[in-house]
């Protein structure tokens, strides 16, 4: 792209186009495009072939969806970002994605959008990717929203059924307190309405959707705000060094005087470089500037740069309005990546003050967020977090949540620093600075944990200490947690009884996580009867937890008997013990089973070797020799 073309971007309004799955988002898009002549030459002729090759009538979506996956599947995979010229104003379209498991490409394209077309299947109404499109809106703070009500001509173009459906989306916005600023009914796939007004429609008096996206307001100056220029990176050529970002909001001039970040050291700007033309004397928001700084001081990535007179607010403990990204439910106390502009902070979910129920929108306390939920949260870090409260229209506090793996797992608009209630236990949790993957090159495998259930005598300990021989062998840093070794230590205080046994899982499971999160390959050798409790244990440790079924049968297991235990317990010396007086509940779906009952320990254990290498060996780590 030319620096014409980066200078153009900058200046544009972006537009974010969102709806269900099904209702026509890339279609209108590829029509708009079309019937503003916004394509490039042969475009046309491309979708038209394309079209014929699948025995289609001409498909717009096709313009869009460039990934073969979403051409097989019908469905938009990642955001696009369009530039767009109508007259002589320019937008970017984004084109965000629909379907439930794409949602998290959303929370990225929408962030910096000025208005929102709300696309919605006159025919069908307002689904459940309706009212989630509708929140994420509400939730990253889109003020000006026109709503497509498309493929009207299924209706018959008929007035009363589409103000019904009107009706319904009003309804819904309202209880998100967004409104409409116009409902426009279209064919997207006919151009109804699009660019040119229909005479299918002559009911309808407002504005067609290019005229709708003409009256879109401009964005509001951010100049006037105070100064935020969150540091990128910081570079040194010759004898300069350059402090390199994008200016959020505010303006900088030479001579000023700016205060970097948590550090507070203040600076005064030496200079405002340019790589093309002069020097410039001063810049403002939306300007992606190189400063340099006296005295020369070195600011990180991350550190917001600010006017001594007007600081952001810093806290430790925030509020957040969650977006919740993940499959499984979010827990407290749960760690992850909040990026916050150019910054990353580890953080902890140390409370779930309410929950959104998508079906009545109304808020509810809840103990954990369902997969695609909506919630407010409490995030603490061990340090100070720099950042200005959402706010619509601007970037201001608009976070979101990242896991291990750097997957986005959450959007996380920051509401403000969160109190302490009376007799709150205030737990900061620190993060290590030695990254995941960091720990992944030095040591050539992934952190992962293998919980290995079964009978006692089914063989768990012994394939355990054997595997652990095995895997240090080979390079591997693998720790072995036994039942029998916890229970005379971390456990120590723990009997048989339920609640008990629950308690020395659970707490097995806290120390997995954090050899995990060190890097550790954990073996750990458990009885574990219930299912219940391996479920929390896995739901504990998250990612790279996998459970191995050590299956013996009773008889072989009374037979070994090398404790002693199941005679004890047939004498009525020992009561509540797996097997004979207690239920054991056999893994139903679990990632390895060993049999145990027949061959030689030798070869399971080699099963089980071979099985934690594959899963967490990286590309051209040292393997076990055969």
């Amino acid at each position: 792209m030319t620096e014409k073309s980066f200078s153009s971007l900058d200046a544009a309004t972006p537009i974010v186009i969102v709806g269900h799955v099904d209702h026509g988002k890339s279609t209108l898009i590829g029509r708009l495009l079309h019937d503003t002549d916004n394509l490039q030459d042969g475009k046309v002729a491309q979708i038209i072939e394309s079209s014929k090759k699948r025995g289609l009538k001409i498909e717009w979506s096709f313009l869009l969806d460039s990934l073969q996956i979403e051409r097989d599947q019908g469905v938009t995979v990642d955001s696009t970002r369009i530039p767009f010229r109508l007259g002589q104003r320019e937008y970017v379209i984004v084109d965000a994605p629909g379907h439930r498991q794409f949602l998290r490409n959303m929370i990225t394209g929408a962030a910096d959008a000025e208005a929102a077309v709300l696309v919605v299947d006159a025919a069908e109404g307002a689904r459940e990717q309706t009212r989630r499109h509708a929140m994420l809106l509400h939730l990253i703070g889109i003020r000006h929203v026109i709503v497509l009500l498309n493929k009207v001509d299924l209706l018959a173009f008929d007035q009363a059924k589409v103000e019904a459906v009107e009706r319904d989306v009003t309804d819904l916005l309202t209880r998100l307190d967004l409104t409409a600023a116009v409902f426009v009914p279209a064919s997207a796939r006919d151009g109804d309405n699009i660019a040119s007004r229909s005479p299918n429609t002559p009911w309808y008096k407002g504005p067609t959707l290019t005229e709708a996206l003409a009256r879109v307001p401009t964005p509001d100056s951010r100049v006037e705000l105070a100064l935020r220029l969150p540091v990128q990176d910081v570079y040194r050529f010759e004898d300069k060094r350059y402090v390199a970002g994008r200016i959020e909001r505010g303006r900088v001039r030479v001579g000023d005087t700016v205060v970097i970040g948590t550090q507070k050291t203040p600076a005064r700007i030496a200079s405002i470089e340019s790589w093309h033309t002069a020097p410039h004397v001063s810049a403002h928001a939306g300007q992606s500037v190189a400063l340099t700084l006296e005295p020369d001081v070195i600011p990180d990535r991350g550190d917001l740069l600010h006017h001594p007179d007007a600081r952001p607010v810093e806290a430790s403990r925030i509020r957040a309005r969650l977006f919740w990204l993940r499959q499984e439910p979010l827990r407290v106390g749960e760690s992850f990546r909040l990026r916050l502009a150019t910054a990353e902070h580890a953080v902890t979910v140390t409370a779930i003050d309410s929950v959104l129920n998508l079906d009545d929108l109304t808020e509810n306390p809840g103990d954990e967020v369902p997969p695609e939920g909506f919630a407010e949260v409490v995030l603490s870090a061990a340090e100070t977090i720099q950042f200005d409260p959402f706010t619509p229209g601007t970037t201001d506090g608009r976070g979101v949540l990242v896991d291990r793996q750097q997957r986005i797992v959450g959007g996380a608009p920051l509401i403000g620093p969160a109190g302490i209630a009376a007799g709150e236990k205030v737990i900061h949790p620190s993060a290590s600075a030695v990254t995941v993957q960091d720990r992944e090159r030095a040591k050539g495998h992934r952190g992962a944990v293998f919980w290995l259930t079964g009978l006692s005598g089914a063989g768990k300990s012994t394939l355990a200490r054997a595997a652990e021989s095995r895997l240090f062998a080979a390079g591997v840093d693998v720790t072995v947690l036994d039942g029998d070794t916890l229970r005379t230590g971390l456990c120590k205080d723990l009997g048989f009884s339920e609640a008990d046994r629950t308690e020395n899982v659970r707490r097995a499971a806290e120390v997995a996580r954090i050899l995990r999160d060190a890097g550790h390959v954990v073996v750990v050798a458990l009885i574990s009867p219930l299912r219940s409790d391996r479920e929390l244990a896995g739901k504990i440790i998250g990612e790279g937890f996998a459970e191995v079924f050590v299956d013996a049968d009773l008889q072989t297991c009374e037979q070994r008997d090398p404790k002693g235990l199941y005679a004890a317990a047939r004498a009525g010396k020992i009561s509540g013990f797996t097997g004979i007086d207690a239920p054991y509940e056999a893994p139903e779906h679990p990632a390895l089973h060993l049999r145990t009952s027949q061959g030689s320990a030798d070869t399971v254990a080699n099963e089980l070797v071979s099985f934690v290498e594959g899963a967490v060996r990286l590309p051209g780590g040292r393997r076990l020799q055969s």
